[in-house]
């Protein structure tokens, strides 16, 4: 069944990311094909929280197929400062025709709220701590790029795991196949309880890993180390922050015994928690994964306006 929101990667299926990674891997080969495929659609890009990447990709990724672009990327000089409600937003949204929305909000839940709310499609482009799911879909695409599979692979997540919204989407999609995932982090911030207990229900194996001085033993043990940063930003107590901050850093000395092929993933924006000096390594693939993100968001929108 072709999906018509992307709202969460738990909705994520086998067939649906073959469909997606098969897309994204002609456009990345030859982008000049698809080039105004979707000429006299349009696009709006509500982005409610500030953003880089997933801003940029998806504006990029609907130029590149020839659709108009409306929307705005911060709330700062819209009717939204004024009271204007999100459902108000949505219908004024679809009185201007659009085709496609992007949602980038600051609430849990936005994404799916307006999706019940809209005959329009919805792709959820970040809802506060929830879930991210295209930039679980670039994540899962450059995997699967470097492995060519994504199964039987031992996968550690390092940094924030409780307030960071991609290492829940990634979980989830990767889910639907047989890995091994590693958690690492302090207990102020390890991974989320219905995280494990979703995992748990796939019967997928799982360690959480607190002591940050075993890290370097079970990196060697890794295929793939996915870094995210603190998010500082979501932590509701300055305290909690000052006493995590620092607490973990991938440098030259923690990747000296990894495996051949072993690669590092990182969603961005990083602030210390890689070190500079692995940028050079062979195994620093998170500015690749940042590129994939043009490709994977334009093989999402053909998807979803072109039935695959």
């Amino acid at each position: 069944m072709k999906l018509r929101n992307i709202i969460s990667a738990k909705d994520f299926n086998k067939d649906f990311l073959d469909d997606i990674f098969s897309k994204a891997s002609k456009i990345k080969e030859n982008p000049g094909k698809y080039c105004n495929c979707l000429i006299n659609k349009i696009i709006a890009l509500l982005f409610f929280e500030p953003s880089t990447r997933t801003y940029e990709s998806f504006y990029r990724a609907a130029k590149n197929l020839g659709m108009d672009i409306i929307g705005f990327r911060k709330s700062y000089g819209t009717s939204l400062e004024k009271g204007e409600s999100l459902y108000d937003t949505i219908k004024m949204y679809e009185g201007y025709g659009v085709d496609l929305i992007v949602l980038r909000h600051y609430s849990a839940g936005a994404a799916k709220y307006i999706s019940e709310i809209t005959e329009i499609p919805i792709i959820n482009g970040g809802d506060n701590g929830r879930e991210h799911p295209t930039q679980a879909l670039l994540d899962a695409f450059t995997i699967y790029e470097k492995f060519g599979k994504l199964n039987d692979l031992k996968i550690g997540f390092m940094g924030d795991l409780k307030y960071g919204r991609t290492v829940p989407s990634l979980v989830y999609l990767l889910s639907n196949f047989n890995n091994e995932f590693y958690f690492i982090a302090p207990d102020l911030v390890q991974i989320r309880k219905e995280i494990e207990f979703y995992i748990e229900d796939k019967n997928i194996y799982y360690e959480k890993i607190t002591d940050m001085n075993k890290v370097k033993d079970v990196v060697k043990e890794l295929d793939v180390l996915y870094v995210t940063r603190i998010q500082k930003e979501r932590i509701p107590d300055p305290m909690e922050y000052e006493k995590i901050k620092g607490s973990y850093r991938v440098d030259l000395n923690l990747i000296s015994n990894v495996k051949e092929d072993f690669i590092i993933l990182h969603p961005l924006p990083r602030v210390d928690e890689i070190s500079p000096e692995v940028d050079k390594t062979k195994h620093a693939y998170y500015f690749e994964q940042a590129k994939n993100g043009l490709f994977v968001r334009m093989a999402l929108i053909y998807y979803i306006l072109k039935n695959g």
